[in-house]
């Protein structure tokens, strides 16, 4: 099968049901991001990384400290698997699976159903990049690359719909 790049996609998580399952170094990486594009995430995790304390007491997180249980992933639009776990990783991808909820998996691309991408992003200008998951140096210096022109060539406050 000819093998395509991946398809940018624009989502309002607003008020969606985020999970994120895990809460250390990749989890806080992602937790970041998606706390941009979202009012509050829920988080499981035995530990939470304390740089998201923070989120967590100013309400943006909904913090589970313990281990993911069978059952966890019901009722969320996305799955974020983030543990350093691979048997953890790969059940949470398998209940996603089961009942229809795209799941990224940080450690292992082939049980993602998509890509997180690198996120450039300036008021409400937001541009995601990917290497389709297969140079993440490339997509990270692309992400760079973009974020350096943003600052250099787009005012803040620019409004919606120019």
């Amino acid at each position: 099968m000819e093998k395509y790049p991946f398809f940018p996609l624009f989502v309002d998580l607003s008020a969606k049901k985020l999970l994120v399952v895990g809460g250390g170094k990749i989890a806080r990486r992602r937790i970041r991001v998606l706390s941009d594009f979202t009012p509050r995430l829920t988080v499981i995790a035995p530990e939470l990384d304390p740089m998201l304390v923070p989120l967590e007491r100013e309400g943006r997180l909904i913090v589970l400290r313990r281990r993911y249980a069978p059952g966890d992933s019901e009722g969320a639009a996305l799955v974020f698997a983030a543990t350093n776990d691979s048997a953890v990783n790969a059940a949470v991808a398998a209940e996603c699976r089961h009942l229809g909820i795209p799941v990224n998996v940080s450690s292992d691309r082939g049980l993602s159903d998509f890509y997180f991408p690198g996120i450039a992003r300036r008021d409400n200008v937001v541009i995601g990049v990917t290497a389709s998951g297969e140079n993440h140096a490339q997509a990270k210096q692309v992400t760079d690359q973009v974020r350096l022109w943003m600052e250099a060539s787009l005012p803040h406050g620019i409004a919606e719909g120019e």
